[in-house]
């Protein structure tokens, strides 16, 4: 059987140890000057080599020579996920008073020492306040908030820092061409940016790609990684900026046509969304950015993926498509002669309707017409994921009655959480708009969203294909219901 890569090429000296120059240099000098601390405290990401510098420095200290293979009785490494109770802090404190069998020192390595329990702790406390002069111990974590401070306090503590991506490059380069494997720089890079800063997990995706043979690229380590072909991401998030709604759906269903899930294209739009960000490129407007970013993090806890991401992208679609003349504000000044519930009637009959109180009328048509606006305008400013709901949304009001109709159920659900409901009632009150129940229904006729507060109302009406595209949303969507998780 063949060692794995990440064995294989593990530091075995300080100066072996990649990307933690300011680590290792300190200690080196420690061990020149013989100033060699009771107790050490190793905190940063997994993969940076944590473990790597304790067992190198549990060598060093005894002027060991070291090995993946090599095994010392003066050398003890305690897993502290799996011996977490008192007992056995107990039973190390019992032994610590032991002298060493033939090294200089006894080495106590405990990794993932915030898993210890508060009892155990307690135990190695008293352990680290007064250790015999032959014991040095070494705690690596990868949650340092989860340890008392009093223990942080008895250590001299070395933070690991995630390995820069220039640098993780240069180790998988060295690797390959030690393991004689042709890749390319694109592909390592890609490599390098999917181990996200840990060195142990790059090497190991390098491992994975080296037993594909022959030369590898870009595109080899993206079907490796499954992801998304960068030139296909770009056509869909020119997509979700534009008004393609045709587009956006065809393109989602081919790259999960090559086999790419949901949870990994949310994350792939995400980077490049970010990196238009820094680039200054977006066409966006930072409240759409803003709202399609967080709701792309629901994507991988999602029962329904898919489904919630086509969502997710259509809403920032919809919300620029031409909006039919006759749900422009205008015309629902004058309430045709049928009862409203002929217009409004709620699609789903076991979801009751959702009402807030608040405190003094204004009359309907000033409400619509200009209260409305204000309101969006105030959510705008301070809650982009609110605003992105409400503009999806028409407004009408009958007596003390002001209803709120969606086309779709996704955006009904999402009104209908306390949070928004209770934000949409105090903006609704600072501007002395109050004493309407607030009614949250759904209405599939709908057309498109109502324009925003900073939206021109004179838009030319839509074309018939354009029209087509809203109909297609509406006959995917429109009598479905998302179950989120």
């Amino acid at each position: 059987m063949s060692q794995a890569l990440y064995r294989k090429h593990r530091p075995k000296k300080l100066t072996e140890v990649v990307g933690q120059e300011h680590i290792t240099t300190a200690l080196d000098n420690a061990l020149k000057s013989g100033k060699i601390a009771h107790a050490y405290l190793f905190t940063g990401p997994r993969g940076t080599g944590k473990t790597s510098v304790a067992r190198i420095l549990a060598h060093e200290v005894n002027q060991l020579p070291y090995s993946d293979e090599s095994t010392h009785l003066d050398i003890i490494e305690i897993d502290a996920a799996s011996n977490r109770r008192i007992d056995e802090i107990r039973d190390l404190r019992d032994k610590v008073h032991i002298s060493p069998t033939s090294a200089k020192y006894k080495v106590y390595i405990i990794d993932e020492v915030h898993m210890l329990t508060r009892e155990a702790f307690n135990a190695l406390l008293k352990t680290l306040e007064e250790p015999p002069a032959h014991v040095i111990f070494i705690l690596a974590t990868t949650e340092v908030h989860k340890l008392p401070e009093t223990i942080i306090s008895r250590t001299q503590r070395f933070s690991f820092k995630p390995g820069g991506r220039e640098s993780v490059v240069q180790h998988l380069a060295t690797i390959a061409r030690t393991e004689g494997i042709d890749i390319d720089e694109a592909g390592l890079k890609l490599l390098a940016e999917h181990g996200d800063g840990s060195f142990r997990d790059s090497v190991g995706l390098l491992d994975q790609a080296g037993s594909l043979g022959g030369k590898l690229g870009l595109d080899e380590v993206q079907r490796l990684l499954g992801l998304a072909p960068h030139d296909l991401l770009q056509q869909l998030l020119e997509s979700v900026q534009g008004t393609d709604v045709q587009g956006l759906l065809a393109l989602l269903a081919a790259i999960r046509g090559a086999g790419v899930q949901s949870a990994t294209i949310a994350r792939q739009v995400g980077t490049m969304l970010r990196q238009q960000l820094v680039d200054g490129g977006l066409q966006l407007s930072s409240a759409d950015t803003l709202s399609l970013l967080r709701n792309l993090l629901d994507i991988a806890s999602s029962s329904q993926p898919d489904r919630l991401l086509d969502l997710c992208l259509l809403d920032v679609v919809l919300a620029h498509a031409p909006i039919d003349s006759a749900s422009v504000a205008p015309p629902m000044l004058q309430p045709p002669a049928p009862p409203p519930q002929a217009v409004l009637t709620p699609r789903i009959p076991d979801t009751a309707p959702v009402t807030l109180e608040v405190a003094r009328p204004v009359a309907g048509g000033e409400f619509v017409t200009v209260v409305w606006p204000a309101i969006l305008d105030d959510v705008k400013k301070s809650h982009s994921t609110l605003y992105s709901l409400l503009r999806m949304g028409l407004p009408s009001v009958e007596d003390d009655t002001l209803t709120i109709a969606f086309r779709f159920p996704f955006h009904q659900k999402q009104l209908q959480q306390a949070k928004n409901q209770q934000k949409l009632a105090e903006t609704i009150a600072k501007h002395h708009a109050a004493g309407y129940k607030i009614t949250v229904v759904l209405s599939p006729d709908l057309v498109g969203p109502m324009p925003a507060a900073d939206q021109d109302q004179d838009e030319p009406e839509p074309t018939t294909a354009q029209n087509s595209e809203l109909n297609t949303i509406s006959n995917i969507f429109g009598g479905g219901e998302l179950l989120e998780s």
